[in-house]
């Protein structure tokens, strides 16, 4: 998913917006923007691929100024971009995943729109969205109708002369919080965004719901909804550590996790570790339940290395994964290590950088312990998953059934053998010594909302 970032300020807002907008650099590895509006709107984007957010915008101070701005690190697609409509010119970002967008852009070429050509020969989804919403009649009733034909998810941020609109997805999956400071208001996807910037948080988005923000205040637009299906993997995997959603913070939902995946497991270890860095915290609540000491076999290369689950090709994710992990030999050496990781996707970086490592430095033992269950299904609203065959879970079923078309309902339940022998294929893939998985429902606990407020789609086939 993109990370996203709004303010409207009663002076120069860019300072906040450029800091604001950096916090979310973990949510994407492709594109960075901004968009400032002033006596006019000024918007720059830069490929972030290869260097940081900060490094790209090294003139910002200087050649942007407002009062009010969005700024977006997107995982696909250029944005912000800026569109002029009958409802007036406006800068948009969003965070989400149109599945449909093709079909839909087809239509719209159809009626003799156009699209601007894309390096990667594709139709930019953002643009798409921000079309679809200048066909309404103003842009709350625009981003209804975004919402109304779409599959998929969409958040939205349109910076307008009439204020910053602020839309969270109808179902909420993607979250979105108002925050306050001194009389200006921010918007941003990740709470952590605001802290050292000095705002302090209002209250979250509801789902559906949209908002009008000024330098006079927040004014509701349209009410929000009670139908919430957030994402759950924002708490074991996507978000950042000092981030909360829903008021529930990620740093102690994933020590839940460990503790979770600490009880009734017997294994004899001399250490407790964690897949750098979002299975730090999951270590954490393992060593705390289990007793056994915390360290740190692995460690990451921060300042040159993000995350290597978002890139878009296999190539790029599996360089990241070997460069950036760097071996302890002398914590390694001669012991056996619980080693906790906030899930197994598609296997190959654990397999072929994470395990080989601690086994080319004398690992003893191995015992990895996901805090999720079994990824089985793609993931429909948001870009991460795209592909069945990209999922060690469903590899397993595949080669166990000897079909892609198996029933997966025995695989899904962990008190059966057939998950049982699903977890033992990839254990003998994965080359370790042992492989326990969260179970869904001790997941769901750690999180701490019902489980009809979450998105379990990824591991169920369903909301």
């Amino acid at each position: 998913m993109s990370g996203m970032f709004g303010v409207v300020s009663d002076e120069n807002c860019i300072s906040t917006l450029f800091f604001g907008t950096d916090y979310h650099s973990h949510l994407g590895t492709q594109r960075g923007g901004l968009a400032v509006l002033g006596e006019t709107f000024t918007h720059h984007i830069h490929d972030i691929t290869q260097a940081q957010f900060k490094s790209k915008f090294p003139t910002v101070f200087q050649e942007m100024t407002g009062t009010s701005g969005i700024g977006v690190i997107s995982d696909n697609d250029p944005q912000p971009l800026t569109i002029t409509s009958r409802a007036g010119t406006f800068a948009i970002a969003t965070a989400g995943l149109i599945e449909n967008k093709d079909a839909l852009a087809e239509g719209m070429l159809s009626e003799g729109n156009t699209f601007e050509d894309l390096s990667t020969g594709g139709i930019n989804s953002v643009e798409l969205a921000a079309k679809i919403i200048s066909q309404g009649s103003g842009f709350v009733d625009g981003i209804q109708l975004l919402w109304s034909m779409i599959h998929g998810s969409a958040s939205v941020l349109l910076l307008t002369r009439e204020g910053l609109y602020a839309a969270r997805d109808s179902k909420g999956r993607s979250p979105l919080v108002i925050a306050e400071c001194d009389g200006c208001y921010a918007v941003a996807t990740e709470a952590c965004s605001f802290y050292n910037l000095g705002y302090r948080v209002v209250r979250y988005l509801r789902p559906g719901e949209i908002v009008r923000v000024t330098a006079d205040g927040v004014e509701v637009k349209v009410e929000g909804g009670e139908h919430h299906k957030i994402c759950s993997f924002l708490w074991i995997y996507t978000g950042y550590p000092a981030s909360s959603y829903e008021g529930i913070n990620v740093e102690t939902v994933r020590e839940r996790c460990g503790r979770a995946l600490a009880k009734d497991d017997h294994i004899q270890a001399d250490l407790a570790a964690g897949v750098p860095d979002s299975g730090t915290a999951h270590a954490v609540g393992y060593a705390m339940g289990s007793g056994l000491p915390f360290r740190r076999p692995l460690v990451k290369y921060t300042p040159g290395y993000g995350r290597s689950y978002t890139p878009v090709t296999q190539d790029i994710r599996d360089h990241i994964a070997k460069m950036k992990l760097i071996a302890v030999p002398d914590v390694i050496n001669g012991n056996s290590i619980v080693l906790c990781e906030d899930s197994i996707v598609r296997g190959t970086q654990l397999k072929n950088f994470t395990v080989q490592k601690l086994r080319e430095n004398g690992a003893r033992q191995i015992h990895v312990r996901p805090a999720c269950p079994p990824l089985m299904f793609p993931c429909p609203y948001a870009l991460s998953t795209r592909k069945v065959d990209e999922l060690a879970a469903r590899r397993a079923v595949r080669d166990l059934e000897g079909t892609d078309h198996a029933d997966l309902s025995p695989y899904l339940d962990a008190g059966t053998r057939q998950y049982e022998a699903m977890v033992e294929w990839i254990r003998k893939d994965l080359d370790i010594t042992t492989l326990r998985y969260l179970k869904l429902d001790e997941m769901v606990e750690a999180i701490g909302l019902p489980e009809e407020r979450l998105c379990l789609h990824c591991w169920r086939g369903r909301e």
